[in-house]
């Protein structure tokens, strides 16, 4: 899509809008007449409201993905849901998510994430859990690390070091859930430590995530924040790179290739690496840029909606997004970031809100999160990929006493 040619604050040509939504300027104008769209009159042509158009995309792919599934041999459906899996991790219901039917933002405000972890695992929650690397690993990844150009990201970082870390682990093969919760804690102690070459050991994951990716040293509230958002993140039922993780384990590959084929699918804008866009809006809104032409022009760059709005699976709130929020109000006197970045998340969200348009979701509370503590853009990321090891271990657990190679679907040929 071309860039805004700025008619109105912040608002869209015809040729625009039309082209955002993938469809005739006439399509366009029977959408108006049918009041499913507004526009604004101008001497230079119709004006339409990016908000508003990206809200009218998202019902309409909504519509679509409800569409009732077709039979197209043998029963089997095409057109819906590939399959229907049983899973014991997480429930989403009524705006709400479980972990094995306990509340996740409560687990997120009491528990640590270890604690969490291992009782998705073995089915023994023990509070006091510590996870430790596995003996010579954090030396080992940091020399793999040194060689990386410079420009590798966090999320490279994370994914190059999982082989490194399988390398050094002769039982990487045994299945066991009792073996797998240790070695996967190390697997984890290990990944936040190797992200840093200069970091000291810290008692817990989100100390250590933490103190490597944020320029606060050592603050409670902030350490508490990063470990609700490693607890909410840990499951979200069967999301694109869970299901990666859990064929996987369905075709009984060690528990480090069931990482790494999680790691694959969520090093995605659409999935893992969500709130990057959104850091970048809300900085250039803490940057002094006005908060309506910022997101017209990141709408204008062909973004599927608003960064950081919308969820396909809830309807009206994303409770971790919320409880992420609730615990950034509690920083505000001692981040002296953390005032601008909650304030661009806010000014942001009352103009969609105004639209009647999406919520916020993990997304922004996530970007928000990274700029009140001074991390990268590329934070989020990391702490929603270290957070989900936790959750594609739970399902390969769970996979592994299933029969093998179970999930299999079956294509369809539609070439010559």
């Amino acid at each position: 899509m071309t860039e805004s040619t700025g008619l109105g604050p912040g608002g869209w040509t015809a040729a625009e809008t039309a082209a955002r939504l993938g469809v005739k300027p006439e399509t366009l104008y029977a959408y108006v007449s049918r009041g499913l769209l507004s526009r604004r009159r101008t001497g230079h042509g119709s004006v339409f409201d990016p908000i508003e158009v990206e809200r009218f995309a998202a019902t309409r792919r909504r519509s679509s993905a409800d569409r009732p599934a077709v039979v197209i041999r043998e029963g089997r459906p095409s057109g819906g849901p590939l399959m229907t899996i049983e899973t014991d991790v997480a429930l989403i219901e009524d705006d709400m998510l479980y972990y094995r039917g306990r509340s996740a933002p409560e687990l997120a405000r009491t528990e640590r994430f270890e604690a969490v972890c291992g009782w998705l695992w073995t089915g023994e929650f023990e509070r006091d859990h510590r996870f430790t690397p596995l003996p010579g690993a954090v030396d080992a990844v940091r020399r793999v690390l040194a060689v990386l150009p410079v420009g590798a990201s966090l999320s490279d970082r994370v994914q190059v070091m999982v082989p490194v870390i399988a390398g050094l682990d002769p039982l990487r093969e045994v299945l066991a859930p009792e073996s797998i919760a240790v070695r996967i804690g190390g697997l984890l102690a290990t990944l936040v430590r190797g992200l840093d070459d200069q970091s000291q050991p810290r008692p817990t994951i989100a100390e250590q995530l933490t103190g490597v990716l944020s320029r606060v040293d050592r603050d409670e509230g902030l350490v508490r924040t990063v470990n609700a958002a490693l607890v909410l993140l840990v499951d979200h039922d069967l999301a694109a790179s869970t299901m990666a993780a859990r064929t996987a384990a369905s075709a009984r590959a060690h528990p480090y290739a069931v990482v790494l084929s999680g790691l694959g699918a969520l090093d995605s804008a659409l999935h893992g690496n969500a709130s990057r866009a959104a850091y970048r809006m809300l900085a250039r809104v803490i940057a002094g840029e006005d908060a309506r032409a910022v997101i017209a022009r990141t709408l204008a760059a062909g973004r599927p909606g608003v960064p950081g709005f919308g969820h396909r699976i809830y309807r009206a709130t994303d409770p971790r997004a919320e409880l992420i929020f609730d615990l950034l109000d509690t920083l505000l006197e001692d981040l002296p970031a953390a005032g601008p970045a909650c304030a661009a998340a806010a000014a942001v969200t009352r103009i969609v809100a105004d639209r009647g348009a999406m919520f916020r979701n993990v997304d922004l509370g996530l970007a928000t999160l990274a700029l009140a503590a001074g991390m990268p853009e590329d934070g989020g990321e990391v702490i929603f990929s270290i957070a989900r090891i936790g959750g594609w271990i739970a399902h390969a657990i769970d996979e592994y006493q299933q029969t093998p190679l179970r999930l299999r679907p079956v294509g369809r040929y539609v070439g010559p």
